[in-house]
């Protein structure tokens, strides 16, 4: 439900959220908070707290629809498992797979493959086992656990930064400096609800990157996250004026090359074996038109 509303003197000191639920035709105020959070209500073109207090001539604007139920469901999809014991399973995500289902893609993902191999995993249903996600077009390592125990663990090792994940990107142009970090908070872009931006009131986030080889025009990174926000790398090289190869969100599609979409893989994954605590690292390369796009950029 779509509303515009300029508030009164009747409305005015009543909180966002409290607002939103009233003229929201009957949908949930948990619903509207999540909405908020997510930058579907703007008070005077930005994006609100839920619990902002309202303003004489504040002007709210809204769209927000009850959630529909997304379930997972076991699908024989192939899987590149690069490690599996029974406790957890390293996976190379190609890139074009979704992790796991959300609005307008419920089946294919990663999820209902590792569903289809494993039978169970632990956690939300819709994210069973993840520890972290990747963007549907970007590939790479993923580590999922098999038991609560593992996903608890791991989950708790991501927070605190244990996980070690390194990233292989294409960006464009050359940075002028050969190595750096990126910081800047982020949050939901308040013009395009699909995309992220730098923002005040958003998460924290550090990008480390390092050119690894300077190209045609462009240039490959390696980047190491200190946090894991959505579109963190994404977002963090636009910010710097190199948004990545082919990021049809943050930069530009380029039909030159054979990529699916940015240029970014998932190139090294280590962290502590949550049993047995062994010290476990892996490293694969990127897919085949990555490659060949590197190939290109070399000539």
């Amino acid at each position: 439900m779509r509303g515009s509303f300029s508030i009164d003197e009747i409305d005015a000191g009543t909180r966002i959220d409290v607002f939103v639920t009233r003229h929201a035709g009957g949908i949930s105020r948990s619903r509207v908070t999540l909405a908020i959070k997510d930058g579907a209500v703007l008070v005077n073109g930005d994006p609100a707290k839920p619990s902002r207090p309202l303003e004489l001539g504040d002007l709210v604007e809204f769209e927000v629809n009850e959630a529909v139920a997304i379930d997972a469901h076991p699908q024989n999809i192939p899987l590149d498992i690069v490690f599996e014991d029974d406790t957890l399973l390293v996976v190379n995500k190609a890139a074009g797979m979704v992790t796991h289902p959300a609005h307008g893609t419920t089946d294919g993902t990663l999820v209902n493959a590792l569903l289809g191999h494993v039978g169970a995993l632990p956690g939300e249903t819709v994210r069973a086992g993840l520890v972290h996600r990747l963007d549907r077009d970007t590939s790479g390592l993923l580590v999922v656990a098999k038991t609560p125990e593992a996903l608890g663990t791991l989950g708790r090792a991501m927070q605190a930064r244990y996980i070690k994940r390194e990233y292989r990107g294409i960006v464009s142009g050359i940075p002028r400096d050969p190595e750096g970090t990126i910081t800047g908070a982020i949050g939901r872009d308040a013009r395009n609800r699909l995309r992220y931006a730098i923002r005040t009131d958003g998460k924290p986030a550090v990008t480390h990157y390092t050119v690894r080889e300077e190209l045609i025009q462009s240039a490959e990174c390696v980047f190491r996250l200190e946090t894991g926000r959505t579109h963190q790398i994404r977002v963090h090289l636009a910010a710097l004026g190199h948004p990545l190869l082919c990021d049809p969100l943050y930069g530009r599609s380029d039909a030159r090359f054979p990529l699916p979409g940015q240029a970014l893989h998932a190139w090294r994954l280590g962290f502590k074996h949550p049993k047995t605590k062994e010290m476990l690292e892996f490293e694969v390369d990127p897919p085949r038109e990555y490659l060949v796009t590197l190939a290109m950029l070399r000539a």
